[in-house]
């Protein structure tokens, strides 16, 4: 078994693999650990597929991606996640093109933005970064049935320490809205959609994987102004809600756990775990980066895939 840490990177954790005659589709790689996860997963010989929210985005990042692997092969879709309609789209062109996938990254996200409302009238971070991933993964499910054994990596955060999903008002239509409250539902609804999902589609040989990344500088970030971060601290504080301090990866550290659950050997027959620095998270506590026990909730995470499919409107029998 391979010793991945903190420090690894997407070089590390992929030396010596081989990854030929296998598809992948990271949503949002135009830039970032996005960017960092389809370059390595090429480089290790797979067929990248990446999402773009417009043609041009997407132009630029392959012609980048192209030139850091010219060997590799890569495709891209356009993908709005704040419209279902784009993902809806986006679904049937991917099923048309690629009817097997093997690894699925859902590492697309928006970070701490004003207050606004996708297409359909979701808080834009719950339903941006779960919701259009939720519809995204489902409508792929014939896909990634068809490419098992397939790995389902779903980008959580740290942040989702703050508080759990704020089932009394989601979409804030009676609160104020809170940044920080927004987001972190945002990354707790997306580790337990990857519960919820695992448990589903195990038994086809697909195993879901919930991820933190690390803090890392990136386009992620471009709402967080220091009068933001102290907006943020403030809630936390006013919450009861503590996270271990931690340090900054770079983009190549911070995308190692994202490939590193996607290809892992010691993680077969598992899932439904949440992930950090290459390793199995413990649970957090304010010294140690960890995992919030209501995040690994198996009844939450089925009162959430019912609230989205409600939301949605549509019944997803993957099962």
């Amino acid at each position: 078994m391979a010793n991945f840490g903190f420090e690894s990177t997407t070089n590390d954790v992929l030396a010596g693999q081989d990854l030929s005659g296998r598809t992948a589709l990271v949503t949002g790689a135009t830039s970032g650990i996005g960017w960092e996860t389809a370059r390595a997963l090429a480089a290790a010989g797979a067929h990248v597929v990446i999402t773009a929210r417009d043609a041009t985005k997407a132009d630029l990042a392959i012609v980048t991606l192209r030139d850091a692997v010219p060997a590799g092969l890569f495709d891209v879709v356009v993908l709005e996640l704040a419209s279902l309609a784009s993902v809806r789209d986006a679904a049937r062109d991917i099923l048309a093109r690629f009817p097997a996938i093997n690894i699925l990254i859902n590492n697309a996200a928006v970070m701490t933005p004003p207050f606004g409302r996708t297409a359909e009238g979701f808080e834009t971070q719950f339903g941006t970064n779960h919701i259009g991933h939720f519809v995204l993964t489902n409508l792929l499910g014939p896909a990634l049935i068809a490419g098992a054994p397939c790995r389902v990596v779903v980008l959580s955060s740290a942040a989702h320490q703050l508080g759990d999903v704020l089932w009394h008002d989601i979409n804030f239509e009676r609160d104020p809205y809170d940044r920080a409250k927004a987001y972190s539902q945002a990354k707790t609804a997306n580790m337990l959609f990857a519960v919820e999902l695992d448990r589903r589609l195990r038994s086809h040989g697909v195993r879901v994987f919930g991820v933190h990344p690390g803090v890392i500088n990136t386009n992620l970030h471009r709402h967080l102004t220091k009068e933001i971060l102290a907006e943020l601290r403030a809630s936390a504080a006013s919450g009861g809600a503590q996270m271990a301090p931690q340090m900054r990866k770079t983009i190549p550290q911070g995308a190692a756990t994202s490939v590193w659950a996607a290809t892992a050997p010691e993680l077969d027959g598992k899932g439904g775990l949440y992930l950090q620095d290459c390793g199995i998270a413990p649970y957090a506590t304010p010294e140690v980066t960890g995992v919030k026990p209501y995040a690994l909730d198996p009844a939450a995470a089925a009162r959430l895939w019912e609230i989205s499919e409600r939301m949605v409107g549509e019944i997803f029998a993957l099962s």
